[in-house]
């Protein structure tokens, strides 16, 4: 048993996978690197180390290899020599995983298969295949800009072949050939040049030995030989032989043609577009390739090396390392800019809506950055334009995003605005969070993360903050890498209730259950044998069901069970593994395993969901079409008596928008569509729909139920609908709310529930016009000349208050009781005639016309009573509210509320008012005494 990295335990490993027929063929040596200890591959006899960074040095940069090939080019002779090897060419998956549970971003292209297809769940789409896939990854974030090479989003080209339960397609031998020969023959690499590094690879819950092709110190793909999973962190042998291969779209265009950095080599007019109207100096090109270089070479995770590297670089140049890095900054976020630009292209592109969760955080947390770099260095850029420059740049690779471009701009648009009142009330949160602390005013990460995830406050904007106040901050490094790795993987999905736990236990001997319920939605009754009995009867298994379990959103089917000498009403059904239980109350009498039951549903309820669910399905086709592809269901409910669904979204809906996805949904209704549902095969359906089939979540099937709305919806769905839209009947959305950041809720009612609606707003409206005495027709304008009158009668009062508050004021300065410089004032009221806002306000006004005076003003109600202490300016120097709080709470008067040090407000436990004044006096006497 051995560590092989990041904690996972191996017992054993195949070192015959290293050794490859290319190898002896070739005339490869196997050498081990004198300064990392790996073992490595390589046709060089005199070459002792791997030459990966940081062992070896770029040799490419400044000597391009093949710069007469675009990234275009480089990618579809990738993808032509595995169709001409027999692999089937499969289409780019988005950014977004919606097919997995487990993540929120593709990382990898095998992301795409696993784990339903490396289980060997299902099939893939096609054995062998391949595919270049734009991938995320957040986790080297801070690295972007600075090493030269490192980047947020890339393409990963790959193929791949699945050999289930033995090795059938190919496996190691084949996949570097085929990778030797892409090099040497399809890009012209001079053999010598390429290094095999005999390394390991785990991601996604599979692992496996691989190789690491280095050329010219740059590595450019990864050959993984996948047949382990990881289980709490050790490792276990797989079934299953997959080749997961990734070559780097963007590493082999770098290396090919010799750029300073892979950022120049991407996005080279773009840098100097920007250059020029940041109006920074151009760089010497022998500079940026030096810079390159050396990130390679040396661990900038570390910041004393990374000071000693750029120390090193400023002294060859003539530079002091202040005035080096001034120099290097604003290219490093310029390079920066420009690939979180391209990240947010894909991930905004393929439908993310910024929000504080989920994928949404991770888009929101790459948003802000940009926006964060532009504001510290006050930059005349435009994030919206530089996203839109991206698509630009990038329409023949991916004209898909030309079609999202102008909603693009408007997250961004919405996004930047938002970022801008965040820093604006930041900083005052900053203030209070840090500066507002008794003792010690240290900022700790937890603080930094707390202020960055709950009011989004970036730690940058914290240091500048209070660097004014005299407080400094260390900021971590890698703040944003962690950050992003908090947030990279999907939270785990709330186990299920422990006595459903405990049943999986009782139920594992059972058969499945067959069911009807699909076969046959409009039986309503059916004869099953019981074939368990748990909880005194509370829950029944039968051999075969009518009842459909809760599932998908939707409440399960309600009913009878009716036997020999026993009845009982079925309140829940659900689905565990295979078995249906059914969960009954007010038996009369027992059942038996064994006895036969006729099992009756409530056919009304049943179809009051199947309307709502279908409904469900027409609502969030109206949704998509009237907003855009960035609306995906983030949640569903139907009952018997309304539907609610959850939609994503980057803004709050209108009115007008509601109003037109209500006329949209009806309309489809009125039209009588057919409502389809049919079986097909997973890879089918997702070639031909897309992965929208998963609205309604992930489907670990091999066969997927489809539900079609003719021409307007289509899912992966395992309800029951109705057999046409018209069925529906009235849809009408009757609230709409904003439930999280990025997420609105749309709730309606449907069919008779629908019409009931509407008859009980006509009869509100008939009622407020018999009240108001004017035709239904011409309420609106009544409501507003009275709210209209309301306003003006408002305005009287609180004028009328304000004199009032004057002359309280008055009366009560006149009446203090004078105590050294000060006075102190105390007033009870009873009853209603002041609300504690009232002497909140006569209480501020004393503070602030007379700084040499203390109010305490209350209302003597039961069971609390409220008060509001108010402290002149000229007071604080003796006694704080704060001080008043901890008196008061020695003599055992507890106070429920808050405040600052110039007032306190909140109740008072129930005591002698006399009593109150009393110690309250004593306490400031003693105060002011000791000041």
């Amino acid at each position: 048993m051995r560590e092989i990295g990041g904690g996972l335990i191996l017992e054993g490993s195949k070192r015959g996978l290293y050794e490859i027929e290319l190898f002896k063929e070739e005339g490869f040596i196997r050498k081990k690197c004198i300064k990392c200890g790996r073992y490595f591959w390589t046709l060089d006899p005199e070459q002792d180390v791997c030459t990966d960074q940081p062992c070896g040095e770029y040799t490419f940069i400044g000597h391009p290899l093949n710069p007469s090939l675009s990234l275009s080019h480089i990618r579809e002779k990738f993808l032509q020599f595995f169709e001409r090897h027999g692999h089937v060419r499969v289409k780019r998956y988005p950014v977004v995983a919606r097919w997995r549970e487990d993540v929120y971003l593709v990382g990898a292209s095998i992301y795409d298969f696993q784990p339903w297809v490396t289980e060997g769940i299902v099939p893939p789409p096609a054995n062998p295949l391949t595919i270049s896939q734009p991938c995320i990854r957040l986790t080297d974030i801070e690295k972007v800009g600075r090493t030269g090479r490192h980047l947020t989003t890339f393409e990963m080209m790959a193929h791949h072949a699945f050999n289930f339960g033995k090795i059938s397609t190919y496996w190691n031998n084949e996949t570097v050939r085929y990778s030797y020969e892409f090099f040497t023959r399809e890009l012209g690499i001079p053999r010598e040049e390429i290094t095999y590094i005999e390394d390991w690879w785990s991601g996604g819950g599979n692992a496996g030995e691989d190789f690491e092709v280095i050329i010219k110190g740059l590595e450019v793909a990864t050959l993984v030989f996948m047949h382990y999973k990881v289980i709490d962190n050790k490792i276990h042998p797989m079934r299953n032989y997959i080749v997961d291969t990734g070559y780097g779209l963007e590493r082999i265009f770098w290396l090919l043609t010799g750029a300073p950095t892979v950022y120049d080599a991407l996005f080279g007019d773009l840098v100097e577009v920007l250059r020029k109207k940041a109006g920074v100096e151009k760089l010497e090109k022998k500079m940026l390739e030096d810079i390159s270089k050396y990130a390679g070479k040396f661990d900038i995770d570390i910041p004393e090396i990374e000071r000693e590297v750029k120390t090193k670089l400023a002294s060859k140049y003539g530079y002091e390392l202040e005035e080096f890095e001034n120099l290097l900054r604003p290219y490093e976020v310029i390079y920066r800019l420009l690939d979180h630009a391209r990240a947010l292209m894909f991930m905004l592109g393929d439908g993310i809506v910024p929000s504080n969760s989920g994928e949404g955080y991770l888009a929101r947390l790459v948003i802000r950055r940009c926006l964060k770099d532009i504001l510290l260095l006050d930059l005349p850029f435009d994030l919206v334009h530089i996203v839109d420059l991206q698509i630009e740049k990038w329409r023949r690779d991916f004209p898909e995003y030309l079609e999202v471009r102008d909603v693009v701009a408007e997250i961004l648009s919405i996004e930047a605005e938002k970022f801008k009142r965040l820093i604006e009330r930041g900083k005052l949160v900053v203030k209070r969070k840090v500066l507002g602390r008794r003792g010690k005013r240290a900022v700790s990460y937890d603080d930094l993360v707390e202020l960055y995830d709950s009011h989004g406050i970036p730690p940058e904007i914290v240091r500048e903050t209070l660097s004014r106040e005299g407080v400094v901050i260390d900021i971590p490094e890698d703040f944003y890498s962690r950050l992003a790795k908090r947030h990279e993987t999907a939270i785990t999905v709330p186990r299920e209730e422990k006595w459903l736990e405990n049943l999986k236990e009782k139920l594992k001997e059972l058969p499945p259950t067959e069911t009807t319920y699909y076969e046959l939605p409009e039986e309503t009754e059916l004869k099953a044998k019981i074939l368990k009995v748990l909880d005194g009867g509370r829950i029944v298994v039968l051999d075969k069901t009518i009842f459909y379990p809760e599932g998908g959103g939707a409440e399960s089917d309600r009913g009878l069970l009716r036997g020999e000498n026993f009845e009982a009403r079925v309140v829940d059904v659900k689905k565990i593994n295979n078995v249906i239980i059914h969960i009954c109350e007010n038996q009369r009498g027992k059942p038996y395993e064994g006895s036969e039951v006729t099992c009756v549903i409530d056919q009304a309820r049943r179809r009051a969901i199947m309307r709502a669910h279908t409904a469900t399905h027409v609502v969030l086709g109206a949704a998509r079409k009237l907003l855009g592809k960035h609306v995906w269901q983030a949640g569903a409910h139907k009952s018997e008596d309304r539907g609610r669904l959850d939609i994503t979204f980057y803004r709050r809906l209108s009115e007008k928008d509601i109003l037109e996805i209500e006329r949209e949904t009806n309309r489809v209704v009125l039209e009588n569509r057919e409502v389809n549902i049919y079986y097909m095969d997973r890879n089918k359906a997702e070639q031909k729909y897309g992965f929208v089939l998963y609205q309604g979540g992930v489907v670990p099937e091999k066969v997927l139920r489809i539900v079609e709305v003719d021409g307007w919806d289509v899912e992966a769905c395992g309800g029951l609908h109705c057999t046409r839209t018209g069925e529906i009947g009235l849809v009408k959305i009757v609230r709409s709310e904003r439930i999280q950041d990025g997420v609105e809720r749309l709730e309606f009612v449907v069919g008779e529930a629908a019409v009931k609606y509407i008859q009980d707003m006509d009869i509100k409206l008939r009622n407020l016009s018999r009240i108001l005495s004017v035709d239904t027709e011409k309420l609106d304008a009544k409501v507003q000349e009275l709210v209209s009158e309301i306003k003006a009668l408002r305005e009287k009062v609180s004028e009328l208050k304000g004199e009032l508050v004057a002359m309280e004021v008055e009366s009560l300065v006149n009446q203090a009781e004078k105590l050294g410089p000060f006075r102190i004032i105390v007033k009870q009221y009873n009853g209603d005639r002041y609300s504690l806002e009232d002497l909140r306000e006569i209480a501020f006004k004393i503070r602030d016309q007379y700084g040499n005076t203390i109010a305490f003003l209350y209302n003597d109600k039961l069971p609390m009573a409220e008060f509001i202490v108010a402290l002149g300016e000229e007071v604080l120097s003796s006694i704080t509210a704060d001080i008043i709080r901890e008196k008061l709470t020695e003599r055992s008067i507890r106070v429920v509320g808050g405040g600052r040090r110039h007032f306190l407000q909140g109740r008072l436990a129930p005591m002698a008012p006399k009593k109150i004044v009393e110690i309250l006096i004593a306490v400031l006497r003693n105060c002011l005494e000791k000041g």
